[in-house]
């Protein structure tokens, strides 16, 4: 599993964190509607009785056992409704039922989110949520992933951390890092099969990929789907540091939702990332948006008229010319709609 890197962990993050040390698991609780973050040493408590109740309803070990919870923040979880619901849920396990878990952990979520691979001998599928609070580490979000690959925990744990490096924490909605991400992956080895490193990690990375792209699709009150790209930078992290701040920036963000080309405002942005972290000319960066280049040699470049922003998804590219590193952010634009729900949230 990968948590989340918030201080402030939620009690099933706390729970998961240890219950995974040993490389095993045989089962996951998810709930939405509370948190169970901010709730003290009665939120562990419901954390472990959740754990409990489910190896009981499942004949395993509630060590065994992985929690997870996405909602309200500061508030106990209702645990009798919450263990009839385990109850129910362990009566009615079937081999179908993806599509109702995926259902069952939204929240702000306007669609199910799963995604899946196949590899030679091997399948990887996986589910999400998240819609707010996207920001690394990870997202507001909790996925599983499951495969019936036979692959051993310690490699298991290695692929996934590279490909959340690569993808879910490479999407940043809004800047807000939640108390409660988790991204689990359970291998059952049921197909026999032992993939190559190689290839397990590719069909990996692309379900967590496409999961990435559905959260994205599926933030509060986007109207744009933004992929902010820097290229040529002197390493990946740079490249990363550089798409991460123009990515955050509100103004970049509402620039877009009116479906202005601004490219000062990504410059201003750039300029933000301190030079140990990212060395550039400030003077030579040049900025497309959808392939049009409205700034060259940090300075004005094509006519902003030949850029067209009404489609869903735009690509910002950012050329800082001092290397052959680049990375991509995934972002969304900042709208009325995001403003009104969340400032609605609690009711």
């Amino acid at each position: 599993a990968v948590l989340t890197e918030n201080r402030v962990a939620a009690a099933p993050v706390v729970w998961t964190r240890r219950a995974v040390r040993d490389g095993r698991a045989t089962a996951v609780v998810l709930n939405s509607g509370g948190a169970n973050a901010a709730t003290g040493a009665e939120g562990l408590e419901d954390a472990r009785r959740t754990a409990e109740h489910a190896a009981a309803a499942l004949g395993t070990s509630a060590d065994d056992v992985l929690v997870c919870s996405t909602g309200l923040i500061g508030e106990r979880l209702p645990m009798d409704t919450l263990t009839a619901g385990v109850s129910e849920a362990v009566a009615a396990l079937s081999p179908d039922g993806g599509e109702d878990a995926a259902v069952a952990i939204k929240t702000t979520d306007t669609v199910a989110k799963t995604a899946v691979a196949r590899g030679e001998g091997f399948i990887v599928g996986g589910m999400a949520k998240g819609a707010g609070m996207l920001a690394p580490g990870m997202a507001t979000m909790l996925s599983v992933i499951t495969t019936d690959a036979d692959v051993p925990a310690p490699a298991l744990d290695a692929a996934l951390r590279e490909a959340v490096r690569a993808t879910f924490n490479r999407v940043d909605s809004d800047g807000c890092m939640s108390t409660n991400d988790t991204v689990i992956l359970l291998a059952s080895g049921a197909s026999g099969t032992a993939p190559e490193p190689e290839a397990f990690a590719a069909a990996l990375h692309e379900v967590c990929a496409d999961l990435s792209r559905q959260l994205v699709a599926d933030a509060e009150g986007a109207r744009h789907d933004i992929a902010v790209r820097v290229v040529h930078a002197e390493t990946e992290e740079a490249a990363e540091a550089v798409a991460r701040a123009v990515g955050r920036s509100n103004l970049f963000k509402t620039a877009i939702f009116g479906q202005d080309p601004n490219w000062g405002r990504v410059i201003a942005a750039v300029g933000t990332v301190p030079e140990s972290v990212a060395a550039f000319d400030p003077y030579a960066l040049d900025v497309r948006f959808n392939g049009v280049q409205v700034c060259r040699a940090s300075g004005v470049g094509e006519d902003r008229s030949r850029v067209d922003l009404s489609a869903r998804e735009v690509l910002v590219e950012v050329d800082l010319h001092a290397g052959d590193a680049e990375a991509t952010v995934w972002t969304n634009d900042l709208t009325h709609d995001y403003v009104h729900e969340n400032s609605a949230y609690s009711t």
